[in-house]
């Protein structure tokens, strides 16, 4: 039985990923300090980013967990498959 190919993410999709949320957080925090408004309409706005960001650190979390508990439930159901493959001899013959 072939092993499932795992897929790892590179440092370089990594620093791109990270490089282009830094830019869009700095890009709508610029937004904001320069909008035309009361500071308590700044504030406001500030407060709804920080609740973005954070929630899309927990969006992301969650579905990093999911894959990788789908990943070990898929491994766990491959190595009982293996051992009732090992396990079973084909000229063994039954008692009835």
């Amino acid at each position: 039985m072939t092993n499932p190919i795992r897929h790892h993410t590179t440092a370089a999709y990594f620093a791109q990923a990270a490089i282009s949320f830094g830019l869009a957080l700095f890009a709508v925090a610029v937004g904001i300090a320069y909008l035309p408004v009361t500071a308590w309409v700044r504030a406001f706005l500030a407060l709804g980013m920080l609740y973005l960001v954070t929630s899309a650190f927990t969006l992301a979390k969650c579905v990093r967990d999911r894959q990788e508990e789908g990943q070990v439930i898929s491994r766990v159901d491959q190595a009982r498959l293996e051992k009732m493959l090992a396990e079973h001899d084909p000229f063994k013959a039954d008692e009835i």
